[in-house]
């Protein structure tokens, strides 16, 4: 059990933090917070009553985050107070356990061993330096070939590019692969089907490191295997975990919707239906983009030419009701390029780059930049 008494947790700078700060007296409580420690991946102050600045690390105003057992309550009651100081004890029945939150400025009250999860979560945040959450963009195509993929790839190279940590995903196990379209098939580093038994938190860091680069990008594809499928919860974890360790994550979704494409549209904050200017492919997109907007609110159309007669871009919106973020350039050479190992959006001063370099711009002021 975990109960909210105050306000949030402090925000987390950038970069790798110290470990959570522990105070208790209480052996068989601190045998399970440490066990809980080592499971996020952090190595925690440990003292039996209030710390002074000079005891430790970080000491009591200092540690990112404070897990006080309800055993040391009292004695940290003159405390100054701060955010991020969680109460924790095990008798699901004491009603004075909210009482003595107040007391000591406690964020939450949480019992185990029911709330394990929740503060290996949050344990786990503190070692990362959990900041601002990655822009997430996904991409899909109105119909078969639209240009979806390219579109993806162009995009996550660009932000690569302009300095950004950057993470491409390939969410369509039926695609051939994103990797190759990088020219990175035979990159070392773990692919989807790794990841099939992933459960609960997966850390941000471990799975950046584990993942090919390509182009200094991070990339997650599919192999050449024979799985074709990751269980929903997985992927959940996986989009997770890239999605907190800031910058940009751009992911190729595939038309059709199973519950682990669901997983990653609850995820992303912008969605491209890539549309080619025709009128097939906009009867196409509009049923591709009932299904998805069902899930994500922010759905734009990137419309594709050469345009058939009576068809702009903006017409191309008007007919799907979805707001334009523009349309994607022709880029002459592009199969060529791709050929000699140079992926989408690898020309900086091509049309596709400069597309791709508008719409991060346009992006990241709208949400506020990434981290």
């Amino acid at each position: 059990m975990a109960g909210t008494v105050t306000h949030d947790p402090p925000p987390a700078a950038g970069g790798r933090q110290s470990g959570p700060l522990i105070v208790t007296e209480d052996t068989e409580l601190l045998d399970d917070l440490l066990r809980l420690c080592a499971a996020a991946g952090a190595t925690p102050e440990v003292h039996h009553s209030m710390p002074s600045a000079a005891d430790g690390r970080g000491g009591w105003e200092g540690a990112p985050l404070v897990l006080v057992g309800d055993d040391a309550a009292r004695r940290v009651r003159g405390a100054a107070r701060r955010r991020g100081v969680v109460l924790v004890g095990r008798d699901q029945d004491d009603p004075g356990v909210w009482r003595r939150a107040v007391e000591i400025g406690a964020d939450h009250v949480l019992m185990l061993p029911d709330g394990e999860q929740w503060l290996v979560d949050r344990i786990a945040d503190v070692a990362e330096g959990v900041g601002r959450p990655a822009l997430t963009v996904g991409v899909i195509g109105g119909r078969g070939g639209a240009g979806a993929s390219t579109l993806a790839c162009a995009l996550a190279v660009t932000s690569a590019r302009e300095g950004l940590r950057s993470l491409l995903v390939d969410a369509d196990p039926l695609g051939g692969g994103l990797d190759v379209l990088l020219g990175g098939e035979t990159a070392e580093g773990l692919r989807w089907p790794a990841f099939a038994a992933s459960r609960g938190r997966v850390g941000g860091g471990a799975l950046e490191e584990s993942l090919p680069e390509l182009h200094s990008l991070r990339v997650l594809s599919w192999d050449r295997g024979d799985c074709v499928a990751v269980p929903p919860q997985a992927v959940r974890a996986v989009l997770a975990a890239a999605r907190r360790r800031g910058g940009t994550v751009v992911v190729d979704l595939p038309r059709r919707i199973d519950d682990g494409v669901a997983e990653v549209l609850t995820q992303l904050d912008v969605g491209l239906l890539v549309v080619p200017a025709e009128l097939r492919a906009v009867a196409a997109a509009g049923r591709v983009a009932s299904v998805v907007g069902m899930v994500l609110r922010d759905l734009r159309i990137a419309v594709r030419g050469p345009y058939a007669p009576g068809l702009d871009d903006g017409e191309v919106a008007r007919l799907l009701g979805l707001p334009l973020a523009g349309e994607v350039p022709a880029e002459p050479g592009l199969l060529h390029a791709a050929g000699g190992g140079q992926p989408p959006g690898a020309a900086r001063r091509g049309p596709l780059a400069r597309f791709c370099r508008q719409f991060w711009e346009r992006a990241l002021v709208e949400t506020g930049g990434a981290a």
